[in-house]
């Protein structure tokens, strides 16, 4: 399928984050910019690399107007567990269906051991306060991620 275009706006959604409250992300347009994360599962390595960098550059994030949303397939049960466990201090949504996954290009064909499957493919978007798309990590590194995204948002915006 292949990712949202550049420049355009953002592909609108509505999930539930790990309080069971709806987020809506257009409702951050005019407001901030956007860090939009996928990743694959809850409390996983990598995943829990990725997350906790970004909970520690929660001060820098903020100092250049920025949230964070993290989206995986998970349970907002799952999501809350995780939340709890690291103190992560962001937004995780569940995308159960993998409806904005797909919307997004991430949702493909993965592969692991031999076997074949479908899951989410680890990319971050970068969406600016007028909620259009400025830049997407595709190659995405979860222990130099927040750094990545941060560096961006202050070299572009």
């Amino acid at each position: 399928m292949g990712f949202p275009q550049i420049g355009n706006l953002a592909p609108n959604f509505v999930l539930l984050n790990q309080h069971g409250d709806k987020i809506e992300l257009k409702s951050f347009r005019e407001k901030s910019n956007v860090v939009v994360y996928f990743y694959p599962k809850a409390s996983t390595p990598g995943c829990t690399t990725q997350a906790c960098g970004l909970r520690d550059a929660n001060n820098d994030l903020a100092a250049i107007n920025t949230v964070v949303l993290g989206i995986s397939p998970d349970a907002p049960s799952k999501l809350q567990k995780f939340d709890n466990k690291y103190n992560l201090g962001f937004t995780l949504l569940s995308d159960e269906g993998h409806a904005v996954a797909e919307a997004y290009g991430v949702w493909e064909l993965k592969s692991f051991m031999g076997k074949q499957y479908m899951g989410i493919i680890r990319t971050t978007f970068i969406i600016d306060i007028d909620g259009r798309l400025r830049h997407v990590i595709a190659k995405v590194n979860t222990k130099t991620h927040n750094l990545d995204a941060i560096n961006y948002i202050k070299d572009s915006f």
